[in-house]
């Protein structure tokens, strides 16, 4: 039941992405078949391939309950193949868990091995994508401070990102060059998510947010002694 359950939630999210992108004026092509594939891809499943002008972009749907350890070696194999590609870029749409009506908890966020391939699939994207980079890197990175605020046993009542910053910053776990680092991230994250254009977005700036994002997953276990 929770598979078939999983399955929809999955179907209903590619559907609706598939709307959006014909909406832009693009060709939409489902579950292709191998045939159609070109030669990279033909060893792999994607759910949805979209086209339009020089621009093709491999879209992957995936829920939590779904992602599993093959799931996600194989979702890696496929942003690395698709990276390798001029003209292509990969796209992962994770969707909400199965009661998208109730309001998130801490629990519902991204965990550790999820963020870790996530890491991974925005490195790909910041030569591929910088705005799409972006805004899945601070998703990324709002999910590592949950975690690292769960850790530090602060209160979580609050679970917006501006809140777990200024607190673990207080606490000492981020310096104040990593919260400068943050804070702009997230207005240029706001920019793009308001559909707003911003020149001081950079591969650079992307890189140093992934990278702080990896240095505090690093910290969960730093001085863990036996635990």
């Amino acid at each position: 039941m929770m598979a078939t359950s999983t399955a929809n939630i999955e179907r209903e999210r590619l559907l609706k992405l598939a709307e959006e992108y014909r909406e832009k004026g693009y060709e939409i092509s489902f579950h292709p078949n191998s045939e159609d594939l070109p030669d990279f891809l033909k060893s792999y499943r994607p759910d949805l391939i979209v086209r339009r002008g020089e621009e093709s972009v491999v879209i992957a749907v995936k829920s939590r309950a779904s992602l599993n350890s093959p799931s996600s070696t194989y979702l890696r194999n496929l942003a690395q193949a698709v990276a390798e590609n001029p003209g292509w870029r990969f796209e992962l749409v994770m969707t909400n868990s199965e009661d998208a009506v109730e309001l998130p908890k801490a629990e519902d966020s991204f965990q550790e091995h999820e963020i870790e391939l996530g890491l991974q699939v925005a490195k790909q994207l910041v030569t591929q994508h910088l705005e799409s980079a972006m805004l899945y890197s601070w998703s990324l990175v709002e999910a590592t401070l949950r975690i690292v605020a769960q850790k530090e046993e602060l209160s979580l009542q609050r679970l917006d990102p501006l809140y777990l910053v200024k607190q673990l910053t207080v606490e000492g776990v981020i310096s104040k060059s990593e919260y400068q680092l943050l804070m702009n991230a997230r207005s240029l994250r706001d920019s793009i998510a308001h559909g707003f254009k911003t020149t001081q977005l950079t591969q650079k700036s992307v890189c140093e947010l992934i990278e702080v994002t990896e240095q505090l997953l690093k910290g969960l276990h730093t001085g863990d002694g036996a635990g």
